[in-house]
This record gives structure tokens, C-alpha cells and sequence, in this order.
């Protein structure tokens, strides 16, 4: 019998050890491509807010806890700023700023995106890089397109703390959809926030 169990732990120990192994090998031949198709989705979202800048340029001294601490002290709550890009066109100059937020409270849980504001203050677009809101309803905000959620931020004003219907605003909700709505647009009054901050970001 205690043979039995001897040889039956150390079965165990082999499967382990080699089941580790294996993943540990699985991780290694996927992690390059997976970052990899990561920076793309992400390159590729910053083009789908700035269509006319033709680079993206890191802020200088861009911080991630600073930027949300900076969001938070103007009483946006819950929102992280997880990067700042400078849009540049062709010609160097300075077109406005792509921001990626990261916003709790959605139905689903954090939703994340990328926003481009133009250095007049006005934004241009949104585009989510990750969002987990139930089919038909919530993930209707990463739609495109005439009568989206989306398409009612294209050129809305930073400096101006904005609210859905439901609570007293002007941004329509999706329908069915309150809680995605009131998480994108906290997401957003964010990243305006932080937009704000910037050097030569109010004009």
C-alpha cells in the first residue's frame, strides 16, 4: 500500500513537472506573437480615431499613475489613463493627442479605449481595445457609424463634464444599456480631464 502511494505521487510529480514544462514552452512560442498582435490592435486603433496623423509620439514624461491621479483630482473616479500618444502629420506638426482610458463600473467589467482629441479640443473619436458587455446591448458602444454611441462624441468639447439622458445630459444611452453608457462616458470625461492637463491642451 505504501508503495502504491509512493509511486502514485511521484506519477503526479512527473505529470506536473512535464505539464509545466509544456506550458512553459506553449508561452514562450506564443508571447512574441501575441505582443505582437497586441501593438497592432493598438497602432491600428490610434488611426481609427486620428485619421490624418501620419505618426504617434509618446507625451514626454508620460506617467500612468500621475495621468490618473491628475483625472481622479478632478473628480473623475476610476478611470485610468494608461498612455498619451502626440498625433503628427506628414508635415510635423502637431494635430492633437490619442489618450487610452481604462474605465470600471461597465456591466461587464473595465472597458478600455483609445480617444483622439484634436488640439482645438474637440474630439475626434473613440475606438474600444477591450470590452466585455452583453451581445445586443452594451457592446453596441463599440460600434461605428451614423446613430451609434459613438458617432455622438465626434466633436464633442473637452472642459465639459458630460452625463447620459438618464442622469440629466445629453448623451443618448444604448439602449438597454445605462450601465455601458454611463461607464463610457465617465471613460471619456476622463480622458478630457487629462487632455486638459496637457501643454498646449486647452485652447
Amino acid at each position: 500500500m505504501k508503495n502504491k502511494l509512493v509511486h502514485d505521487a511521484l506519477v503526479l510529480t512527473v505529470i506536473t513537472v512535464v505539464a509545466g514544462a509544456a506550458l512553459g514552452v506553449v508561452y514562450e512560442i506564443t508571447k512574441d506573437p501575441i505582443a505582437k498582435a497586441q501593438e497592432a490592435a493598438l497602432n491600428a486603433s490610434y488611426k481609427a480615431v486620428f485619421a490624418d496623423a501620419d505618426t504617434f509620439k509618446d507625451v514626454d514624461g508620460f506617467d500612468s499613475g500621475a495621468a490618473s491621479k491628475i483625472v481622479s483630482d478632478a473628480g473623475v473616479k476610476g478611470v485610468t489613463i494608461n498612455f498619451a500618444k502626440e498625433a503628427v502629420d506628414a508635415s510635423g506638426s502637431e494635430l492633437g493627442y490619442v489618450i487610452g482610458v481604462t474605465s470600471d463600473g461597465g456591466y461587464g467589467g473595465d472597458i478600455s479605449f483609445t480617444m483622439g482629441i484634436s488640439s482645438d479640443g474637440k474630439m475626434t473619436d473613440y475606438a474600444t481595445t477591450s470590452i466585455s458587455e452583453t451581445a445586443g446591448l452594451g457592446m453596441h458602444a463599440a460600434d461605428k457609424g451614423s446613430g451609434t454611441f459613438e458617432s455622438q462624441w465626434q466633436g464633442k468639447d473637452a472642459g465639459t463634464d458630460y452625463a447620459v439622458t438618464k442622469d440629466g445630459g445629453d448623451i443618448q444611452a444604448i439602449s438597454g444599456a445605462t450601465i455601458t453608457s454611463r461607464c463610457m462616458t465617465k471613460g471619456i470625461n476622463g480622458g478630457f480631464a487629462y487632455f486638459e492637463s496637457l501643454e498646449g491642451g486647452a485652447q
